[in-house]
């Protein structure tokens, strides 16, 4: 497969980067910031993506959708991460639909997602760092389960319509995913704001009673959390990809722009081997991203390795586009009024989302016998 967009894709980039760019650039988490918004983003921006088609994406056409896939995913996600757009999109539009899809779930939830008016949070993580263990307990209880135990790292949980949750049936089983109403008795959601002026919620399950009907898939099979984790790690990855390309066209910008000496720093030679590698390290980045969408898009073997190189991969080079971004803009980097502190707080909240670099590189270490 080339690793190049096609016409209709460059044609779907084209129209995202104009629209994200026109109603939601940076200046709008700025605003979201300072005004201590208590949802994390706008409803009406959900609203819109919906009206340009971008929450069906991955929905097929006879539910509602547009029938595309993950390479067209991530173009929008590219988008919103160059501008650090707030929206739920990644883990509605993508990780959700992805983990619902062929399930009964899929037509009470999808709708709303295509509508733009549904939310749906992920209750995945229950550690400081993302392990891939699962604790949380689902005791069998009546026709259903009670789910007991705490998750973290849940984002828009507080504001969700539907919360996705990982629990076990039995010690050693596979995870089994659960659809969770959030008014649930004995669910308490604590909503915290994060580095990167999101928010993101601590969730505790107490007995929480779910019907057999919530079981996502079938009890006891991971592939639903399979899928999740797969489309969420490759959109994180293509979202991660905008916020580094975001940083870097910024820092090029701000190299021909500022002057020492009567010149432009840019004309610095050591600063242009180093934006020179930083470009370099970027490119090789998404390459591995789009290879990973395509061959999740072609359902081939060996898929979830180029998902795991492709998280990989875009966390280095997008730490070091961040990174060189806050030096290359000097003392001024480090202060409020210049937006490339905001990429560098995205970037690293993106960075530990579904698994770190270390998580994906002990991975394929340790699947290729290391």
């Amino acid at each position: 497969m080339p690793l190049y967009l096609n016409e209709d894709q460059t044609l779907l980039r084209d129209t995202a980067r104009q629209f994200v760019a026109e109603q939601a650039p940076v200046r709008h988490l700025r605003q979201l910031r300072d005004s201590n918004d208590a949802t994390g983003f706008s409803r009406d921006l959900w609203k819109q993506f919906a009206e340009m088609g971008f929450t069906g994406i991955l929905i097929d056409e006879d539910q509602g959708g547009v029938g595309m896939g993950h390479v067209e995913a991530g173009v929008v996600l590219e988008e919103i991460g160059r501008n650090l757009s707030p929206s739920p999109f990644l883990s509605t539009a993508v990780a959700a639909v992805a983990a619902l899809r062929g399930t009964p779930h899929a037509e009470r939830w999808f709708p709303g997602i295509v509508a733009g008016e549904t939310v749906a949070a992920l209750a995945i993580d229950e550690s400081a760092k993302f392990t891939g263990k699962v604790a949380m307990k689902a005791e069998r209880s009546g026709n259903g389960f009670k789910l007991s135990g705490a998750k973290q790292f849940v984002t828009h949980a507080h504001v969700a319509d539907v919360i996705l949750v990982a629990a076990t049936t039995a010690d050693g089983a596979p995870p089994t995913l659960f659809a969770v109403d959030p008014k649930a008795a004995g669910l308490t959601i604590d909503p915290q704001r994060l580095a990167d002026s999101s928010l993101a919620s601590r969730l505790t399950l107490d007995g929480v009673q779910v019907d057999a009907d919530a079981v996502v898939g079938e009890v006891d099979d991971d592939a639903p959390l399979a899928r999740l984790l797969a489309a969420g790690r490759t959109g994180a990855a293509a979202e991660m990809l905008g916020v580094g390309a975001g940083a870097m066209d910024m820092t090029i910008d701000y190299l021909k722009q500022r002057k020492q000496f009567g010149v432009a720093i840019g004309s610095f030679q050591a600063l242009q081997h180093r934006a020179a590698h930083l470009y370099s390290e970027m490119e090789v980045a998404r390459a591995a991203v789009l290879r990973a969408q395509q061959m999740l898009d072609a359902g081939q073997d060996r898929a979830d390795e180029a998902v795991a190189v492709a998280k990989a991969m875009t966390g280095i080079a997008t730490t070091l586009s961040v990174q060189e971004g806050i030096q290359m803009h000097g003392g001024i980097g480090m202060t409020d009024e210049y937006d490339i502190g905001f990429y560098m707080k995205r970037a690293r909240v993106l960075a530990e989302m579904f698994g770190d670099s270390n998580f994906f590189a002990n991975a394929l270490a340790e699947k290729a016998g290391y």
